[in-house]
């Protein structure tokens, strides 16, 4: 239950401030946050297009298994 009210916080926040949603579901110094960052500099629309992308379509858990899996 908390993975969908995490998810829906973070949707609410990527409608109001698109950065703040990216940089919750998938942290701060992430390609995709400042690839969002970027877009919300240049024109909110795709700002808030790509950080709907990024939270809901982006596996954030399948890039940290593929990272672990190389350090092993």
């Amino acid at each position: 239950m908390s993975g969908r009210c995490e998810l829906f916080c973070a949707i609410v926040l990527a409608i109001l401030i698109p950065p703040l949603g990216v940089c919750l579901r998938h942290g701060c110094c992430t390609t995709e946050f400042f690839i969002c960052l970027l877009l919300t500099i240049l024109g909110y629309i795709p700002g808030i297009i790509y950080a709907l992308y990024a939270i809901i379509f982006i596996d954030q858990d399948r890039f940290r298994r593929d990272y672990y899996q190389q350090l092993e």
